[in-house]
């Protein structure tokens, strides 16, 4: 072989090998790889090979009439693979580009596919990184989509399958089992509004004995069919009498049954909103008195929260008067003829209707 010290190419006149066929240790244009061969009884030096069909061109290594040590195949439609060849087949470290789909793999190779751990780069965003095999997702493994959810754990044939940890593009949060791309076995759903299952599910859904803790307070426990209650309440019954007579500062207690549609009590479930209408009955009271009546504070009125059963929980608290309000003198007097009228009478208006959420 001639000397490369000219920084050239050296020159090896053209063996007979069959037509077609690639060459024994690098024929075509060579030159040496400028580093002692690695195997015993055997030379490494550095070749070109252009295949017949003319898709496949080959730049590297050669041993044994073999592409093998590190080289670059390149592929007609522009996609390509570099790395480690081994006894003419991809396998070692090397980075893979598909010119089709435009993705990107950087690990290890086992006979020209994907196998062990890397990193698969999607052109149309996100990326894959853990353990493969045969091209799929295999193993334990962390996928990042397009949209910027997250998955850690299991993969089989490239979907999640098995025990892994999900975060979504809406902030809620999964961990639990997995079958086939769905959430199926047990597991917890974290939502971003503070609200929590914990239980089984099926084919995505909520689906066999599970808990959730809605946001609004609301709680279920018990069996879930397709997503939804097996036996939720339908109405709420409070036992005792329609009306009470409360007086002001006094405490108030309610007993209130959460039941079936057939009237049976539904004991897995709780934290409804129950709503009650609030009335101020114009007394007569003694002239030393310093009674406040309570006022309804609608300047504290939040945001509706839209409970999973169907309505609303709304917060409309009742308090007492600030400053700047009523005097307490001026809920004295008596309920004869010189009384002010309705519309003038700010407690006469409570007792029009008022109603309180709490």
């Amino acid at each position: 072989m001639a000397s490369s010290s000219e920084g050239r190419p050296s020159y090896h006149p053209p063996r007979r090998d069959q037509p077609g066929r690639p060459p024994r240790d690098g024929n075509g244009r060579l030159r040496p790889t400028g580093t002692p061969s690695k195997w015993e009884g055997g030379r490494q030096c550095y070749g070109v090979y252009v295949y017949p069909n003319s898709f496949f061109r080959y730049e590297g290594e050669w041993k044994g009439g073999k592409k093998h040590g590190w080289g670059k195949l390149l592929f007609r439609d522009g996609g390509y693979y570099e790395g480690e060849f081994v006894d003419g087949e991809i396998t070692g470290e090397g980075r893979r580009h598909w010119a089709l789909t435009g993705n990107t793999y950087t690990g290890q190779f086992v006979l020209g596919e994907p196998q062990g751990h890397g990193i698969m780069l999607y052109k149309a965003g996100g990326y894959y990184e853990g353990e493969l095999s045969g091209g799929a997702r295999e193993g334990q493994g962390r996928l990042v989509d397009a949209d910027g959810q997250v998955y850690c754990g299991s993969f089989h044939d490239n979907r999640r399958h098995g025990r892994g940890w999900m975060l979504f593009r809406n902030g809620d949060e999964y961990d639990g089992d997995w079958v086939q791309d769905r959430r199926q076995g047990r597991g917890v759903l974290s939502c971003a509004d503070g609200s929590i299952y914990e239980g089984q599910w099926h084919s995505d859904v909520f689906s066999g004995l599970g808990s959730l803790a809605h946001c609004s307070g609301v709680v279920y426990r018990g069996m879930w069919v397709n997503g939804h209650p097996m036996a939720q309440a339908t109405r709420m019954v409070i036992l005792g009498p329609e009306v009470l007579d409360v007086a002001q500062g006094a405490s108030l207690t309610l007993t209130v049954q959460l039941q079936q549609a057939d009237g049976e009590v539904a004991k897995g479930e709780d934290g409804r909103v129950l709503k009650v209408s609030a009335g101020v009955r114009r007394v007569q009271l003694p002239a030393y008195s310093e009674v406040i009546f309570f006022k309804v504070d609608e300047g504290g009125r939040e945001t509706p929260i839209q409970t999973p059963f169907g309505f609303q929980c709304l917060s409309f608290p009742l308090s007492s008067p600030q400053s700047g309000g009523l005097e307490p003198r001026a809920a004295l007097g008596s309920a004869d003829a010189d009384s002010p009228p309705a519309e003038a009478d700010p407690m006469r208006r409570a007792e029009q209707g008022t109603r309180v959420f709490c």
